[in-house]
């Protein structure tokens, strides 16, 4: 399963009869504390039999309950995974596979993961998703707001950097107290904020995106598989694969998502972008930064 347990079931809601599609609601309506309710309490919820319940864990592909609850706790174990779990969870012949004496060969499977990371993103992005991004980040009225976590500032500096190199009105959240209540204090109608926040989701890309949506600015979420809580704040996520053969993950897809974005917004901006790229080139040199 490449998506969440609720991907799962809402992709399958279709297939459901009228009382189990009634089990799949409450299902995802407590998403995930709903699924590790006993069997009983959910019956009761979706005013169905206890029978029923069952039968919607079996129609969804699972032996029986106690195996769709399996599923979601090792789903809630990768979205809390660090690098230390991820190691420790390797078996000692796959370590030593990449530090040992045939590590130069091994580092073409490593090749292939990542190439099937990047090709699985970009498969799973939805043009209604891409688009809309690539609108809102095209439109010059609109003031854009960049953060990232750990390592994924690096990719919010990286899409921002090339944002301002064709667009005004470009910045990033800073990372002082002072400097980052007052930015966020004048976030408006007209603002984006672009959170980059993967798993062991950091608290405060949550309260930003909610801060942003109380204040009516929209919210751009790049995130992974098992989505950040800063989704439920997002009107548009886009969410990348992370598999790598280390027990870090790997932010090459997103780094290609980040790309073609860029490429799709000078696409979009057309001779807008195509002149401040030459003013600031112009500058540059006159500078001596180039």
């Amino acid at each position: 399963m490449s998506g969440t347990l609720a991907d799962e079931i809402r992709s399958r809601l279709g297939e459901l009869s009228p009382a189990e599609r009634k089990v799949a609601r409450v299902l995802l309506a407590g998403y995930p504390a709903s699924v590790f309710e006993t069997v009983a309490t959910i019956a009761e919820r979706a005013s169905v039999s206890a029978p029923t319940v069952l039968r919607c864990a079996s129609r969804l592909g699972y032996g029986g309950f106690p195996d769709l609850q399996a599923a979601l706790r090792t789903e809630l174990d990768a979205r809390t995974a660090s690098p230390v779990t991820l190691y420790e969870a390797s078996s000692p012949h796959e370590r030593r596979a990449s530090t040992g004496p045939e590590s130069g060969r091994a580092a073409l499977p490593g090749l292939a993961v990542v190439q099937q990371a990047v090709e699985q993103t970009f498969r799973e992005v939805t043009a209604h998703e891409f688009d809309e991004a690539v609108t809102l980040l095209a439109d010059s009225r609109r003031r854009v707001h960049l953060v990232g976590g750990r390592f994924t500032h690096l990719l919010s500096q990286f899409l921002g950097l090339h944002l301002m190199q064709l667009r005004e009105r470009v910045a990033f959240v800073p990372d002082g107290h002072v400097e980052r209540v007052s930015a966020l204090t004048q976030l408006a109608r007209r603002d984006i904020v672009v959170i980059f926040d993967f798993r062991r989701y950091e608290d405060d890309k949550t309260a930003i995106a909610e801060l942003a949506r109380e204040r009516g600015a929209k919210v751009i979420v790049f995130t992974d598989p098992w989505l950040s809580p800063a989704t439920a704040q997002a009107d548009v996520v886009l969410t990348s694969q992370v598999t790598s053969e280390s027990p870090y993950d790997s932010l090459t897809p997103t780094l290609a998502l980040v790309e073609s974005l860029v490429t799709a917004v000078l696409a979009r901006l057309g001779s807008t972008a195509h002149d401040r790229m030459k003013e600031g080139e112009a500058a540059a040199r006159e500078l001596g930064l180039l």
